[in-house]
C-alpha cells in the first residue's frame, strides 16, 4: 500500500485553560481502493489517544496509526534559521579568538626582540661599532608593531563582545522555540478506502497537546457611576507548532478536572485520647505569611468626567457560546500564536456595568478615607479569576486580582486615598482609679472621631472602630458613650457607623469604655 503525504495545515485551535485542541485540514484525490495518508509533522507533545479522524467524499476510514518520525534537526524553518545563524556566530568567535591569540604571541615576540636587541646595541654603540641613527630607526619600528599589534586587539575585543551579545540573543530564540527544537516528529498515518475512481477527499484531523494556555486580565476603569471592564485573553504556548492565523476559540472547560460528583466519606467523633510522651522534636517550619494586599495609589485628582467631544474608539469583542457548564469565545479577529511561549492578547468582551461610590475609613489605624467602588456584574458573563489593573478615570490607582465574578454578583474594588475627606481621632478624656482595699481599679477612656468631607458631592462614609473584648472574667470591660449608636457591632467588638455628608458638612462620633480590674490583677493588651 503506497503512503501518500499530504498538506494539512492547522485551521482552528480551541484552547482551554492548560492545553488546547489542534484542528488541521487537507484535500486529495484518490482512485478506487486502500490508501494510506499521512499527515506530518505533528508535535512530539500531542495525546496519541486523542486523534480523531474527520472529513468528507466517498472515502471510509479504516484506522489512524501514529508513527515517530526520527530525525537528526529540527526541520523547523525558524530553529533552522537560528542554529545556522548560532554556527557562523560560533565560527566567527573562534576565528576572533584565534587572531587575539596569534596578536598576542606576536606582541611578546616584539616584546623580547626589543630587550635582547636592546642589550646587543648598547654594547656596539659603546664600541663604536652602530650609529645612533640605526638605533634610532629600530626602536621606531619595533615600537610600530607593537602600537599596531595592540590596536589590533583592541578591534578584535570590541568585536568579540559584539559576537557574544549577538550569540547571546540567538541562544534567548533558541530558549523560547524549545518546543520547536526536538528534531522528532510524529505522523498519523491514515487508512481510507475508496469505492470510486478520483474521489476527492478532505480529511480532518484533531489531536489535544499540552503546553498550550490561555489566561484572562482586565482592565478596570471608574468614570462617573460607571465601570467599564475590558476583559482580555492572553493566549501563550510551547507546543512545538506555530499556529499561524486562523478560528481561534477560548473555552473555560476543563478536559483535566474530575467529571465524577464528590461523594461524603463518613464523619466521626470520638473521645480525645492524649498521645503517649514522646522525645520533644523540633518546632516545624512556620509557613510564609500571605502576601499584603496590594496598595493603592493616591487618587490624586478627584472624580473624572467625560467629556469627549468625540466618540470613543471602540473595540472589538469576542462571540460567545454559552454551554451547560463552560463557555466558549471567539475572537473578533484571527490571531496568530508562535510557539515560543510569549502571550498574545485578545479582547473578549467590554462591559458597562453599574458602580456605587463610598468611603471606608479605619482611624484607629490610619487617619485617612478610603475611596471604594461596589460593582455588580450585570453582565451574563461568569469573569474568571485573573490579574486587574484599576483605573480611576485615566489614573492608574491599584493592581488586584478579581475572584471568581459570577452574573448577578457583586464585588468591592479599592480606588485609593482620597485626601478631600479629612479624618481624625483624638483622646478626648482619660481617668483611672487606683484601687483601695478589697476594691477594684477602674481605667476610663474617650475618643472623638471626626470626618470632614471636603469634596464637591455628597458623600457616604463607613467608619470602622471597636471595643476592647474580654479574654478573662476577672477583667470586665464596660460602654459609656457610643454615640450616634453604631449601624452593626459583632461579638468580637467591632463597631460600624455610616456618616452622610453633605458637601463641606461634617460628622463626629464619640467612643467611650472603662475596664474594671480586681486588686493585684495585670491588664495586658492595653493601648491608647
Amino acid at each position: 500500500m503506497d503512503t501518500t503525504e499530504i498538506d494539512a495545515p492547522v485551521v482552528s485551535v480551541t484552547v482551554y485553560p492548560d492545553r488546547a485542541r489542534v484542528t488541521r485540514r487537507g484535500s486529495l484525490r484518490l482512485p478506487a481502493g486502500d490508501h494510506r495518508v499521512r499527515v506530518a509533522p505533528l508535535p512530539s507533545g500531542l495525546r496519541r489517544d486523542s486523534i480523531r479522524v474527520g472529513g468528507r467524499g466517498a472515502a471510509t476510514v479504516l484506522g489512524v496509526d501514529v508513527t515517530a518520525r526520527r530525525q537528526a534537526r529540527s526541520t523547523d524553518a525558524q530553529v533552522v534559521d537560528l542554529e545556522r545563524r548560532r554556527r557562523e556566530l560560533a565560527d566567527e568567535l573562534a576565528e576572533v579568538e584565534d587572531a587575539d591569540g596569534v596578536e598576542e604571541q606576536r606582541g611578546a615576540f616584539l616584546t623580547r626582540l626589543a630587550e635582547r636587541a636592546g642589550g646587543t646595541y648598547a654594547r656596539a654603540l659603546a664600541a663604536g661599532d652602530a650609529a645612533p641613527a640605526d638605533v634610532a630607526a629600530f626602536t621606531d619600528a619595533v615600537t610600530a608593531q607593537l602600537s599596531d599589534a595592540r590596536s589590533r586587539r583592541r578591534a578584535l575585543a570590541r568585536r568579540r563582545t559584539e559576537l557574544a551579545e549577538q550569540l547571546a540573543a540567538v541562544d534567548r530564540d533558541l530558549d523560547a522555540a524549545r518546543g520547536k527544537r526536538e528534531p522528532d516528529r510524529l505522523a498519523a498515518d491514515v487508512t481510507v478506502t475508496v469505492a470510486d475512481d478520483d474521489a476527492d477527499v478532505e480529511l480532518e484531523l484533531t489531536y489535544l497537546v499540552d503546553g498550550a494556555r490561555w489566561q484572562p486580565s482586565y482592565d478596570l476603569r471608574l468614570v462617573d457611576d460607571t465601570m467599564t471592564v475590558t476583559w482580555f485573553a492572553l493566549v501563550s504556548q510551547g507546543t512545538g507548532e506555530d499556529w499561524p492565523e486562523c478560528e481561534l476559540q477560548l473555552s473555560t472547560a476543563r478536559p483535566a478536572a474530575t467529571a465524577g460528583v464528590p461523594e461524603l466519606p463518613p464523619w466521626y467523633l470520638d473521645r480525645f485520647r492524649p498521645a503517649a510522651p514522646r522525645a520533644a522534636a523540633a518546632d516545624p517550619p512556620v509557613g510564609m505569611p500571605p502576601p499584603p494586599a496590594p496598595g493603592a495609589a493616591p487618587v490624586g485628582g478627584g472624580l473624572a468626567r467625560s467629556a469627549a467631544l468625540r466618540p470613543r474608539v471602540r473595540e472589538s469583542v469576542a462571540e460567545v457560546e454559552q454551554g451547560v457548564s463552560a463557555a466558549t469565545y471567539r475572537p473578533a479577529r484571527p490571531v496568530a500564536v508562535p510557539a515560543d511561549g510569549s502571550a498574545h492578547r485578545a479582547t473578549i468582551a467590554v462591559l458597562e456595568l453599574p458602580a456605587r461610590l463610598d468611603h471606608v475609613t479605619v482611624p484607629v489605624r490610619a487617619a485617612e478615607a478610603h475611596l471604594r467602588a461596589t460593582v455588580r456584574n450585570t453582565s451574563a458573563h461568569t469573569l474568571l479569576p485573573g490579574p486587574a489593573a484599576v483605573f480611576h478615570g485615566a489614573d492608574f490607582v491599584a493592581a488586584t486580582r478579581l475572584p471568581t465574578w459570577a452574573p448577578g454578583e457583586e464585588t468591592e474594588l479599592a480606588l485609593g486615598v482620597d485626601d478631600r475627606l479629612r479624618v481624625e481621632r483624638k483622646l478626648h478624656r482619660r481617668t483611672e482609679t487606683k484601687a483601695t482595699l478589697s476594691s477594684t481599679r477602674r481605667r476610663e477612656v474617650e475618643h472623638r472621631i471626626t470626618v470632614a468631607n471636603h469634596t464637591p458631592r455628597a458623600a457616604t462614609v463607613e467608619v470602622r472602630d471597636q471595643l476592647p473584648v474580654s479574654r478573662d472574667e476577672a477583667v470586665v470591660v464596660r460602654e459609656t458613650t457610643l454615640a450616634p449608636p453604631p449601624a452593626e457591632r459583632t461579638e468580637l467588638g467591632e463597631l460600624t457607623w455610616r456618616l452622610s455628608l453633605a458637601p463641606g458638612d461634617s460628622g463626629e462620633i464619640t467612643l467611650g469604655f472603662r475596664v474594671e480590674l480586681p486588686k493585684g490583677v495585670e491588664l495586658t493588651g492595653w493601648r491608647e
